[in-house]
């Protein structure tokens, strides 16, 4: 249990460091990088672009990070009293969280990136999560290949040049032929690209439960979920002004998990 609260501490100061050197690459390497081209117009410069497309994708992986910590599930305190109190609490729907400590309603899982459970109230929040996160990374990993490939002159054009890229670089570096910058950047590349996939993976899978209508704690103990349509499922999770949900990140667009039941 030690190492379960250490690891929920270590996980989200992983994560902000990776965000914070992946910010930082961008602002002083790959951007400076682009020349502008003399024929496109200012709103129009690759640099620009290129630089409204990344605080778009930072923005809202880094927004509904925040929102998945700062709205957790709601603690079921009287599910932990005497077995009158919990009997009022289905077993299919609330789980309690070791690390947590408290009894969280539609649990999914516990996140240690953001160390926090996933639940009824940030399910949303945290998908959008896994799918910027996933294309920041990915995005960020094309601009660093073309950083690489303009400052070594290395074609990526063969499919299997990316993966030899690492231990080339490595006898390169010993060598004095590839500076320690531009090895750290070929670095961050690989971690972009296993954190983009990963991030993604977590992304459909959770989809897929979302679609089904069960969560993954549901889904691990084998529990039987009430059948309904697909979409009705969606709409429960995303809530009816979807797409506003989806270009900003905010808590409440209308989804039926985010308003208050009658008692």
């Amino acid at each position: 249990m030690l190492a379960l609260r250490l690891l929920n501490v270590v996980a989200p100061a992983y994560f902000l460091c990776i965000s914070l050197v992946t910010f930082v690459l961008q602002l002083f390497l790959f951007l400076p990088s682009m020349r502008e081209d003399p024929s496109a117009t200012p709103l129009l410069s690759p640099a620009l672009l290129h630089g409204a497309l990344f605080l778009f994708l930072s923005a809202n992986a880094l927004g509904n990070y925040v929102l998945v910590i700062q709205n957790s599930p709601d603690d079921l305190g009287a599910c932990q009293g005497s077995s009158a109190k919990r009997a009022l609490c289905p077993p299919p729907s609330t789980h309690f969280c070791r690390v947590c400590a408290r009894v969280t309603l539609r649990h999914d899982h516990h996140c240690f990136f953001t160390g926090n459970c996933i639940g009824s109230r940030n399910m949303r929040n945290f998908v959008l999560f896994c799918l910027y996160t996933s294309l920041a990374c990915l995005y960020s990993m094309v601009a660093g290949v073309a950083y690489i490939s303009a400052v070594l002159s290395i074609s990526f054009a063969h499919p299997l040049a990316f993966l030899t890229l690492l231990p080339t670089s490595i006898s390169q570096f010993f060598s004095g032929a590839v500076l320690g910058s531009e090895m750290f950047v070929i670095l961050m590349l690989y971690l972009w690209f296993a954190v983009g996939l990963a991030c993604a993976g977590f992304c459909c899978h959770q989809l897929l439960l979302i679609l089904r209508g069960q969560t993954r704690h549901q889904a691990r103990k084998g529990v039987a979920v009430r059948a309904q349509p697909w979409r009705k499922n969606l709409q429960e999770v995303f809530g009816k002004r979807w797409l506003l949900g989806l270009l900003v990140p905010m808590f409440n667009v209308g989804s039926e998990s985010s308003k208050p039941q009658d008692k």
